[in-house]
């Protein structure tokens, strides 16, 4: 899987914007301004990371050695992984995972405004 099949995909989803808060090379993907994505483009082979469900990121872990708790991020919540070795589907998979978390989280409001576009 390559970065253009990951922009691809989270471009399908509703409110995602791409941003650079951090520095040029760290792409920051982002719903209603909260981060689902980080991607640092001068890094091979692709690496993501991505937001993930605590109890799922310890079984990740455990049966992929291409996940591990993402780098300067909090290591329950986030998950590195290099896209190297694994199906895409399970990729794409983790992604979406990421986004509908940070919907999740969501208030109310935001989540209507976010049916809106």
């Amino acid at each position: 899987m390559n970065i253009t099949e990951v922009l691809e995909h989270c471009q399908l989803k509703k409110g995602v914007e791409e941003t650079f808060p951090f520095n040029p090379e760290t792409l920051v993907l982002k719903v209603a301004g909260k981060m689902f994505a980080l991607i640092p483009l001068e890094k091979q082979p692709l690496t993501i990371s991505l937001k993930a469900d605590p109890e799922k990121s310890a079984e990740l872990r455990e049966q992929y050695s291409q996940i591990e708790g993402a780098y300067h991020m909090n290591k329950t919540h986030w998950n590195s992984v290099l896209c190297e070795g694994l199906k895409k589907e399970l990729i794409l998979e983790l992604i979406d995972d990421s986004y509908d978390l940070v919907v999740k989280s969501l208030t109310m409001k935001m989540k209507e405004e976010l049916l809106k576009l």
